[in-house]
Formats: C-alpha cells, sequence, structure tokens
C-alpha cells in the first residue's frame, strides 16, 4: 500500500495553549473546529485551529484520566481510561446533558475512541494487554459499543498479535532500534504495539492505529489485516495521541506535551 501522507512535512503545525498541554484526544467537528480533551480534568474544550483559540470550554464530569472524544452526528462520546463512555447532548450549551456508560470492557487502560459509521457503533481500543494472563501478553484488543443497544460486545471488533505485527514490519522492511544487553551484546526491539489513538478513514475505511510509545502509525484494512507502517519522526510527534480525519481524508493529530510543547497536524 502507498502512503497518501508525507509526515515528514506537516501542512499545520500549531503550539497549543498551556491548559491544553497535556493533550489526550481530540475530534473534528467542522473546517475549523475541534473539540478536544486532556486527560486530567473532565473538561470539554472547542478550539478554533484557524484562529488559534479557545472558543468555548465545558465541564463535564469531575477530574479523571480522559483518553478519547469523537462526534457522532450532534453528540460527542468521550472515553475514561476505565472505560466508561460520556455522553454530551447540547456541547455548543453552558448547560450540558451528560449520561455515562459503563461498558464494562475487559481492559483496566484504554485509550482509543472512534465512531464507525458503517457499523453505527463506537470502537475502543484497549492500550496493552487485558490482563495478567501470560497467555495474553502479545494479545491487542479493540472492541464494539453498538449505539443502537447502548453495549458492549464482548468479542471483539479486531484482535490483533504482536509478534504477526514484528514479524509483518519485519517482512515490510522496518528497521528495529538495537539496545545493548547487560552483557554487552545487541538486541532488537520491535514495536509494543500500546495503542493511544484509532480512526477510521472517512473513504478507505482502513483503520489507523497509534501507538505513541513506539511513534508508529499502523493501517489496517476492514478485515484488520496490517497495510502500512508509518514510523512517526519522535521531534514532531513526540507523544501522537490524538487523530482524526476531516471528510476530504486530510488528517490531524495531537501530541501530548513532554519536553516539547503539544502541537497539532
Amino acid at each position: 500500500m502507498k502512503n497518501e501522507y508525507d509526515f515528514s512535512k506537516p501542512n499545520l503545525n500549531d503550539v497549543l495553549p498551556p491548559i491544553l498541554h497535556e493533550i489526550s484526544g481530540l475530534t473534528i467537528i467542522d473546517s475549523s473546529t475541534i473539540a478536544c480533551i486532556q486527560d486530567e480534568d473532565g473538561i470539554l474544550f472547542i478550539y478554533n485551529i484557524k484562529s488559534h483559540k479557545i472558543t468555548q470550554q465545558h465541564t463535564f464530569a469531575l477530574k479523571g484520566d480522559y483518553e478519547g472524544i469523537t462526534l457522532v452526528n450532534d453528540l460527542l462520546y468521550i472515553l475514561r481510561s476505565d472505560g466508561v463512555l460520556f455522553e454530551i447532548n447540547d456541547y455548543k450549551s453552558n448547560k450540558l446533558k451528560v449520561k455515562t456508560y459503563p461498558t464494562r470492557v475487559p481492559a483496566i487502560n484504554n485509550e482509543g475512541l472512534c465512531y464507525d459509521s458503517q457499523n453505527n457503533r463506537l470502537l475502543i481500543g484497549a492500550k496493552g494487554k487485558i490482563n495478567k494472563n501470560p497467555q495474553n501478553k502479545n494479545a491487542r484488543y479493540i472492541y464494539a459499543f453498538d449505539l443502537k443497544t447502548k453495549s458492549l460486545n464482548q468479542t471483539p471488533a479486531y484482535e490483533f498479535n504482536v509478534v504477526d505485527i514484528n514479524l509483518t514490519a519485519k517482512m515490510q522492511g522496518v528497521k528495529f532500534v538495537k539496545k545493548q544487553t547487560k552483557k554487552g551484546g545487541m538486541v532488537e526491539h520491535g514495536f509494543k504495539f500500546n495503542t493511544s489513538e484509532i480512526s477510521i478513514h472517512p473513504i478507505t475505511h482502513q483503520l489507523y492505529v497509534i501507538s505513541a510509545t513506539d511513534h508508529v502509525l499502523f493501517v489496517f484494512n476492514k478485515s484488520g489485516i496490517l497495510e502500512h507502517i508509518e514510523q512517526l519522526n519522535p521531534i514532531t510527534f513526540n507523544k501522537a495521541e490524538g487523530l482524526d480525519f476531516f471528510q476530504n481524508g486530510d488528517i490531524l493529530i495531537s501530541n501530548e506535551g513532554q519536553a516539547h510543547q503539544p502541537t497539532l497536524l
């Protein structure tokens, strides 16, 4: 698969206000507006990427670890890391109408959230393995939350294996980082594939998965087959945790601030 984006030359590079230093998720509202969250406070931010300003902010919940946000028609859904979903109606109002759904997703740490319009569902990406069972060490899951029944399908929508992903990466010519062992030798370190955000391309319907710890963007087809691996510049994408698409297919990525200020692509 040929990659349609040049991640080395972003068309937009925007430094966000300090209050969004720990931005953890974003969703596109229209051509100039995004809704975003940061991972410590239950505050919804509406940000204009053309005027570079926060235009609205509303409290929707108490302090917590908020990791994902997505737009479904006129509703916003926000994911807390423990799997609880917050449904926000009339998000432009000062009096938000908020419903909560304890999805009971098996994973204790969840960071990816996106809308799957073709199947009328939300996809929830577990960051790492779902429990301490050694058999699940290399398993990574994405679950589906049905928007009609407002319930979680216990069977994962996607299941990935880290070993298989690393084998595919080697076949595609990816060069892994080599680190020195305690005995002085060198060993390759493959991808950990810890999901930090997910999104579905509006035209191709491919699933895009970012692993911030690896500085890698993975692209899967609708059947969950890995089609492309994009290694991201760790300076430009220091900790990519937000991902969404404009309707024309342009991609927007946000980075949580570390030593650098957070940026938008």
